[in-house]
Order: C-alpha cells, then structure tokens, then sequence
C-alpha cells in the first residue's frame, strides 16, 4: 500500500483491537465451567479498572448511559430537580438524566477543549447536579469546576466515557467528581462489546449502586430488598473480554497517543484543517479530531469515502437534535458552531503508517489539488 494510490480496502473510522488474548482467556474461562453471569471475573475486572486510574472503587454496569442515570439515583436525584450538562455531548447524557426523571438544562462549551464553560453556567436553586464531559479525553476546566460544585453544594458527576487513561494536572479523569462513568464499547480504548464503569472513592455510593444495578440488594441469591433496583448488571463473559483488553492498556494509550501526533504533524500547516489544542502528556485521545469550514465537512467526508475511507462528524449540538425540539430557547454559539465543522479521522489502534499516510495525503489533496495547466504540466 501506497500513499499515491487507492486503498484498496476500506479504512474504518475506528474499530475494536483484539489481540487473541480475548480467545484464549475465554476459551479457558468457558473450559471452566463458569456460570456466565456477574461474579468472580467481573469482581476482578472491577478491580483492575479501579486500580489502572487509582479510585477505591469500580462498579461495572450494562452500559455507560445506565452508569450515568444510577448516579443520579445513588444521589437521590430526581424530578423536580435539574441537571447542568454540556450542549455538546453525545445524547447518552442528557437521555440519562431524563431517565430519573431530572431535568437536563445544557450549557455552551469553550473552544479549546470542548468541554464545559464553566463561566456560563446557568445554575439555579433547582440545580442539583452538573455532568462534566471530558470530550476526547480533555478535562477542560474541571479543577474549578469541582471547587464551584463544593462552594455551592452541587453534585458533580463526570461523564469521562472518552477519557479512561486520560488525566488533568497529574490526576485521572472520572476521579475528581463523587462519581466518574465509563463506556466500553467498541470503539472505546478498551472494550466488551458494551458496558459501562462507574468509579467513586465513597463507600456510602459505592454500596447504593450496588444495590441499585442489583433489584435493590447488596448480594445476589436473597430476595430481601431494602429498596427500589433494577437489573443492571455486567457479565463475567464481558469481564473476561476486559480483563485481555486492560491487560495490554499501556501499549494501547502508547498506541492513540502515536496516532493522534503522526496527524497533527502531517496535518499541521495545512490551509483548511485545524487542531484543538491536546495535551498528550495527560490525554489519551479517542479519536484523531480535527476542524474543517463548515461549508467544505460534507465534501471532505465524501472525499474520503470514495478514496475508501472513514470518518465521522462530530455530534450535533443537543439544542438542534430534533429529539429536544423546543427544549431551551437558549443560545449556544461555541457549541453550535463547532458541532458543523468537527470531523473524526480513523483512529484504530490497529492502523498501520501506510495506512496515516494514505490519509493525510488524501487530506492534503482535497484541500490543495495538484492541477494541470493547459499544456499538460504539473503545476
């Protein structure tokens, strides 16, 4: 494969990493005798996930937007209460605080990091709760967020679904809120297929979501239930897949990081494409994002795809998502712009220079086309 010619094979924009470990150890566990549901391997997957980013706890659930509704059940939140989260999100969060019966009031982002502007903040005395969302792995401004949430006794819940591994002034992301909530599904650093994590250092949550994503109870095979649960539970067949995944997370955020710097250095310079500001020494980025002219993203994505390769837009700001049609009459600028000129590059682990080259040549070519003068020459 050439940087000058065709692909011929379609180039996803991100894909799951297996290595083979996932088919041994679950060959080996199935070999075992287990039982499939939640137990000992999800207790030691749990673990790890605690471990790898240094919270007392991790609890694992069916899947990141359940992680999210759960801790504002875990608070008691609920409706007649309201929830701040960003405009710019995947939908997942403010469906999830739809889900207790709260109200999601959005908020405009800043530019540098997409993450909340934690200047514009529209708190009332309803506000019981704010989501940080650390898109692509960048915290933004949480530090002050956090110290605006002590100072007026809101709840701060991190939705770090893109940012496991990711960190803010030396300090993990999904840490610095009561409770942090991850995604695993396929395209995330790690992955089960689907799932969600939720992490905390209070014992006091850490048991009520426990009995929450499990009918109410603390154990399984008692039927006493203290309080209202649900049926949120993990599996060991997904714990298994995470334990061969997390087991190698070293050379996977080695891996994003490398991809993420062969972008901007190719990219970098290249009138049409702009890069938000990345750390790489604290973030591990989900994707390779860039900024493109709103008027030109369409063109580009269908560029690419005829050259058989992948991208994806940024999500649409929340406010103009016709699901929340009519849902604030409030103005998000950043949010709005930003949300039409963002494109996702592909960003598999398991992509291969040749494969970058190709597409930052592509890249190149559509923003500045070789084109031939009329004597047949090169210019």
């Amino acid at each position: 494969m050439t940087p000058n010619k065709k692909n011929s094979q379609f180039i996803n924009q991100v894909e799951p990493w297996l290595t083979g470990k996932e088919s041994q150890l679950m060959g080996k566990y199935l070999r075992s005798g287990g039982w499939l549901a939640e137990f000992a391997q999800t207790k030691e997957f749990e673990q790890k996930f605690a471990d790898t980013i240094g919270a007392k706890y991790a609890i694992a659930t069916n899947n990141g937007t359940v992680a999210l509704s759960v801790c504002l059940m875990a608070l008691g939140i609920g409706r007649g209460d309201e929830v701040i989260v960003p405009d710019y999100t995947m939908i997942a969060t403010p469906n999830a605080v739809l889900m207790t019966g709260a109200k999601p009031v959005f908020a405009d982002i800043e530019s540098n990091s997409l993450c909340l502007d934690v200047n514009k903040l529209p708190i009332t005395k309803k506000t019981k709760a704010i989501m940080h969302v650390s898109i692509n792995g960048r915290g933004g401004d949480i530090v002050k967020l956090k110290k605006i949430c002590e100072s007026k006794k809101i709840h701060l819940i991190e939705d770090s679904c893109q940012s496991f591994t990711s960190k803010r002034g030396g300090r993990f992301l999904g840490t610095f809120g009561e409770m942090g909530c991850f995604s695993l599904t396929f395209h995330k650093i790690i992955t089960t297929g689907n799932g969600g994590v939720i992490v905390t250092n209070s014992k006091d949550l850490y048991t009520k979501i426990k009995s929450l994503k499990n009918f109410g109870r603390f154990d399984g095979g008692a039927d006493y239930h203290e309080t209202v649960g649900y049926n949120f539970k993990f599996s060991d067949l997904q714990a298994v897949i995470g334990l061969a995944q997390i087991s190698n997370i070293s050379e996977r955020i080695k891996r994003k990081k490398a991809l993420y710097k062969f972008y901007k250095d190719r990219l970098t310079g290249v009138g049409g494409v702009e890069f938000i500001k990345t750390d790489l020494a604290e973030t591990t980025p989900l994707f390779a994002d860039i900024l493109v002219p709103i008027n030109l993203r369409s063109k580009l994505m269908d560029y690419l795809k005829k050259n058989n390769i992948g991208s994806r837009a940024f999500y649409p700001s929340i406010n103009s998502q016709p699901a929340y049609k009519g849902f604030t009459k409030a103005k998000f600028s950043v949010s709005d712009a930003l949300s039409q000129r963002g494109l996702w590059l592909p960003s598999s682990l398991t992509l291969k220079e040749s494969d970058l080259e190709y597409i930052c040549d592509k890249i190149k070519t559509f923003f500045h086309p070789v084109r031939s003068s009329p004597n047949g020459s090169i210019r």
